[in-house]
């Protein structure tokens, strides 16, 4: 491990509170575009069963109406559980944006818990806001801090990276936008880090509560910005103590390198979209059979056998056996299903994990002739390159490898994907066409808003 000499909480909290902002054109409508994706993923998110059945659950938590819910009829509620809600839906189909060397999805937290904070400071605070390029500069500050977390890494997961590192990413946010000194931030992390959660026995069983760890990280970065305001003390040696960060969750783990480009570079460029609703280790294998089957034309019922090649961490996390009774987040990061959509529609979307889809005959069936194989590469935290074969009925085969995935900043979406997205995930969460169009016709103009308010009330609709 890089000896930092025990500073990497102050540099870490240094950055959250005082570092560059987005000032080159094209980070700042990266940011836009980020911004307007999670939040309409957000919105999509809260249409889903598991989001329903949460939703009741929030009033036996505590009531309240400091903050809002993404999407339609969510109601207010405490701060912690606006964030917790907020955190599932974007995180909980699967659309979010991701950071791959690190593994990391920053957003689902970072996004979740500055807008909770956001909107409890500016009803108690009438007159206080923010505009709509600080908003971008706590949403980029926030998203460094948690992928150098993510990129400390240097061995195989075994606890949910998503939700862990993206936890400082939250409390960096909530630290803005409160405004906390750097003494009662650094205090923030520690107690942040006293509650730590996201184990990946969730995803080895593929347990319904894996995207919920995100909301629990988030739902805690309030609390822990609560408790050091409150003058409760802390653990401070949060990464280099003998049971900090880098001793239980990243024991192989260095900070040093992520640390020193802090100042230099911003990672929000440096992040995949989703073009479909599936874990983003799904991507691979689906983007692979999407050109295969344009290429030759495949039809999907002379499939005999489709393959996925790839590093370890692919079968790992999305080799699950196929199962006839599966629910939509299980699904979604099953390659064998979410292969077989994509051969048989030539797409995947929202509607494809909806019960009726998620038991169709044919699609189970042809997801059992797709297979997801190790590769042998031997860095555990790489999604690429993959390989993909398939074998038809009549004897050809066919293959390409992949060293880059569509939607990652190598292979971007074009923008008339993006807002194809972004409007079909608004009208799946039910907006109605007037706020559809006030969020996008705000969002395209993000940066120049006095008042962020403008566009992040189109998308909370008590």
């Amino acid at each position: 491990m890089n000896d930092r000499s025990n500073d990497s909480l102050d540099v870490l909290v240094d950055h959250a509170l005082n570092g560059p902002g987005l000032t080159a054109g094209s980070q700042i409508g990266q940011a836009r575009m980020i911004a307007l994706d999670t939040a309409a993923v957000g919105v999509a998110g809260s249409r889903t069963p598991l989001a329903a059945a949460l939703r009741q659950q929030l009033p036996a938590w505590g009531r309240g109406e400091a903050a809002g819910i993404l999407g339609s009829g969510g109601g207010r509620h405490p701060a912690a559980s606006a964030a917790f809600m907020n955190a599932y839906q974007i995180h909980g189909t699967e659309y979010d944006c991701v950071h791959e060397p690190a593994v990391v999805h920053p957003m689902a937290a970072v996004f979740a818990t500055a807008l909770a904070a956001w909107d409890e400071r500016r009803r108690r605070e009438p007159g206080w806001g923010l505009s709509g390029q600080e908003w971008l500069d706590v949403l980029s500050r926030s998203t460094d801090v948690a992928i150098a977390v993510g990129l400390s890494a240097r061995q195989a997961m075994r606890f949910f990276r998503p939700a862990v590192a993206s936890a400082f990413g939250a409390v960096a946010a909530v630290s803005q936008i409160r405004a906390l000194d750097p003494a009662t931030a650094a205090t923030a992390f520690g107690h942040l880090y006293s509650q730590l959660c996201g184990t990946m026995q969730a995803h080895a069983e593929g347990a319904a509560v894996l995207p919920m760890q995100i909301g629990f990280n988030a739902r805690n970065a309030l609390v822990a910005a609560d408790l050091a305001q409150a003058g409760i003390s802390a653990p401070a040696q949060v990464f280099e103590g003998a049971f900090g960060y880098l001793t239980l969750y990243e024991s192989a783990g260095d900070l040093g390198p992520a640390l020193d480009a802090l100042a230099q570079v911003r990672r929000i460029p440096e992040l995949s979209y989703k073009p479909f609703p599936t874990g983003r280790a799904t991507h691979g294998g689906v983007d692979g059979l999407l050109r295969l089957r344009r290429a030759h034309e495949i039809d999907w019922r002379q499939v005999r056998a489709a393959k996925v090649f790839g590093p370890p961490l692919i079968p790992r996390l999305v080799g699950r056996p196929l199962r006839a009774d599966h629910e939509a987040h299980y699904a979604r990061l099953c390659m064998a299903f979410v292969g077989a959509v994509a051969l048989r529609r030539g797409h995947i979307d929202l509607d494809d994990f909806l019960p009726a889809s998620l038991a169709d005959p044919e699609t189970l069936a042809l997801a059992g002739c797709i297979t997801v194989h190790d590769d042998g590469n031997p860095d555990t935290n790489v999604l690429l390159p993959q390989r993909v074969e398939v074998e038809l009925k009549d004897g050809r085969r066919h293959e390409c490898t992949l060293s880059e995935v569509y939607g990652s900043p190598a292979v971007p979406m074009d923008e008339e994907a993006h807002w194809r997205k972004i409007r079909h995930c608004l009208a799946f969460g039910g907006l109605d066409e007037a706020r559809v169009e006030a969020f996008v016709g705000q969002g395209a103009k993000l940066e120049q808003l006095a008042d962020v308010a403008i566009w992040l009330d189109t998308a909370c609709v008590d």
